[in-house]
Parts: structure tokens; sequence; C-alpha cells
């Protein structure tokens, strides 16, 4: 089995973490011909196997599971202390008397990998980090096709050599987190389309385009530039089947406002619609601790935001293409972007 075996329409559905992506969004993607994506790096292996479960239910078609590749993290309690402090001004702001601390830091990576190995999706998407050439191995032995996100053409070919079958590559512009595993984050700076063609120059394999992807015209711009597929989040994020909250989605169809890459919210960079806290967290966000312990920090502020609809201090995760979002059922938006490939 090849990457371009399980899809028809080139279009792999990004995996949003964080609640917004459905197992009914990613089986009306499959449905429809495209590729659907559950993203499974903030879920435990019980919640992954109802949530795989449930798509099966929904879709006999292909999908893809995505992890993010991490450890457990340990961070002292004099630095736990100093990052809770960093963001006192938010949640003194919220009216608390402290900020509540998570009971754990981020899901056990070693528990989710037995799961994937045992659930046998067709793929499975990796971001963060780098497998072990072992770990690749079971999973091909598993049936399951490996991908690699990068931001880097050395990271691209880490992925190559220890033999994954496609690597996205995801340029600046796109939302949500950066991939980046190699190097500096900040020093990943390479637009989508200095990306792109780098990668595909560089490497063998498959290469997905993301960053900046919102309908027909930009696909197949990125065809053009040798990709085999797109990988496209913020479009599928005003879907019918997607469940963001209703503040973030007006946010989005508004088209107001900027996007810009921050750590503030999770430790690692990530772009999404600059609001209040962005900008409250701005002098200090080159001190906060890394991915996962920022973004269980935060994870109360962000709960009470939901709770509430604010905004001011949601995490809007957007690409820069956001203002271009087309509100429909997802199964509708894969056939007008098929549609759309097809008249190019």
């Amino acid at each position: 089995m090849r990457i371009d075996d399980l899809f028809q329409v080139p279009v792999i559905q990004g995996p949003m973490a964080g609640g917004s992506c459905t197992p009914e969004l990613v089986a009306a993607v499959s449905n429809a011909g495209a590729l659907g994506a559950l993203p499974c790096s903030l879920l435990s292996p019980a919640t992954i196997e109802e949530q795989v479960a449930r798509i099966r239910t929904l879709t006999e078609r292909p999908f893809l599971l995505n992890f993010f590749v991490q450890g457990k993290p340990a961070p002292s309690s004099d630095e736990v202390s100093s990052a809770v402090e960093l963001l006192r001004p938010v949640w003194e702001n919220l009216g608390w008397s402290e900020l509540p601390l998570p009971k754990q830091w981020n899901e056990d990576f070693e528990a989710q990998f037995e799961t994937l190995v045992r659930l046998r999706p067709a793929g499975v998407s990796f971001t963060f980090g780098i497998l072990e050439q072992s770990q690749v191995k079971r999973l091909h032995a598993a049936g399951i096709l490996v991908i690699g996100t990068v931001t880097t053409v050395e990271e691209a070919l880490a992925w190559q050599a220890i033999g994954a079958d496609a690597v996205v590559a995801s340029g600046v512009e796109a939302g949500g987190h950066r991939g980046t595993f190699i190097g500096r984050q900040e020093d990943a700076t390479l637009s989508a389309q200095e990306l792109w063609p780098a990668v595909v120059a560089a490497v063998q394999i498959p290469v997905i385009a993301a960053g900046g992807i919102m309908n027909g015209a930009d696909i197949q711009g990125a065809l053009q530039l040798g990709a085999r597929a797109v990988q496209m989040g913020t479009a599928f994020l005003v879907t019918d089947e997607a469940s963001i909250h209703p503040a973030y989605k007006a946010r989005l169809l508004s088209g107001e406002g900027v996007t810009r890459l921050t750590r503030s919210f999770s430790g690692r960079y990530a772009r999404g619609i600059e609001n209040g806290f962005m900008r409250r967290m701005a002098a200090v966000e080159a001190q906060v601790p890394p991915y996962p312990i920022q973004n269980a920090l935060t994870g109360s502020i962000r709960a009470a935001a939901a709770k509430s609809g604010d905004t001011d201090n949601m995490s809007m995760w957007a690409g820069t293409g956001f203002a271009r979002a087309r509100p429909m059922p997802a199964g509708r938006l894969v056939e007008v972007l098929a549609t759309e490939i097809a008249s190019k």
C-alpha cells in the first residue's frame, strides 16, 4: 500500500488537536474521497479506542491517526512556580487567587503507541519529534503507513532515513503548532512556497504540502511544485462537523484580525489569531517552559475561556488564510475542492 492508495482527492484533513476534530469530521472527509485524520496526542488510550471505533461505524474508507512524539517531563517545583508566576497577570485578571495545577503534564506516548499498533489504522502521522527506526518497522509490520511532519529539509531527510512513507512539509503559514524537531524552532521560518519544492527536491518519498492552503487553486499550485497531496487544517475548522467553540468559529468567519506565532499558550510555537492573552504574555513569552508543561498550566485558563465564550483567552489556532475559510459540511467542502482542482 502507498500513500496515494489512501485517497481519491489529494487532500488530507489536518489533525487539529484540542477537541475541534470529531470522529464525524474524520469520517465525512474520508467518505468524500479525501483522507480524514484524528488527532490523538491529547487523548488517553481508552479515548483513542472509543473514537476510532466511532469512526469505523461511520466509514469503511481509510483514515489517519496523528500523535505528538514526546517524552515524560519532570519539571522541578521551582520551575513550575516560576511558570505560574509568569501567568499571574492572566489568572489574576480572571479573579483567581491561584492558578490550578494540572493532574498530569501529558499523555503517555508509549501507551498511545501500543494502542496505535493494536488499532491498525491505514496510516499515522507524527509531529513534534521523530520515531526510532525500530518503531517505524513495527508500524510497517502492522500494515500502517508512516508520515512525519517537517519544517526543514534536514527534518525531511531524517524521516526518510528511518523509513517513513511520506512527509508533511509544513510552511510557516500553517495554523497550529510547528512540528520542528531539529534545531531551534525560531529558525524554521521557510514559507510554504520555499519549503515545498526544497523538500521535494531533497527526498525520494512523497511530499504532502501544508501551509496557507484554502481552495483548489492553492492545491493545484502545491501539486505543480511537486507535492503528492496537501494537508488542510484551517479550511476544515469551520465545517459543520468540527466542534470548535462558536465564538472561535465566529472570529474565523469574521475574517478580522491577524495571525502570528506564539509559544505563550503551550511552550511551543504555534500560529493563531492574535488576542489579549498573546499580547499580555508577549514580554515574557521567551521565558515560559517548553511544551507540554506550559500547555498543561494554561489548560484551566483556556477551559474557563471556553465556558464563558471569552476569545481573549482562547487559543484560536488558524493559518494565515483563515479569512478565506468557507462554512459548509466537510464532505461538501471536499467535493468543492475536487471540482476546483479539476477546473484549473
